[in-house]
């Protein structure tokens, strides 16, 4: 019996940058714009948001398949 199993880990603005390479300030600009998820309140009500990293994965995958069709 196959079962697959998923890990949800939540990444936060500290570790955003190292992931995807860009700075908090494009981040939070590219959110504004929105060509980049917006992160999600950890508790509802709190300051602290993060992303899932399953959704980050997905818009890295989204942007090298797009600049590979402008190849």
């Amino acid at each position: 019996m196959d079962v697959e199993t998923t890990q949800k880990r939540i990444v936060r603005m500290k570790d955003l940058p190292s992931k995807i390479g860009f700075q908090p300030s494009t981040i939070y600009g590219l959110i504004a714009e929105g060509k980049f998820p917006a992160p999600h309140k950890l508790v509802p009500g709190g300051r602290a948001a993060g992303w899932l990293e399953s959704t980050i994965d997905a818009w890295i995958k989204s942007g090298a398949s797009q600049n590979e069709e402008m190849k």
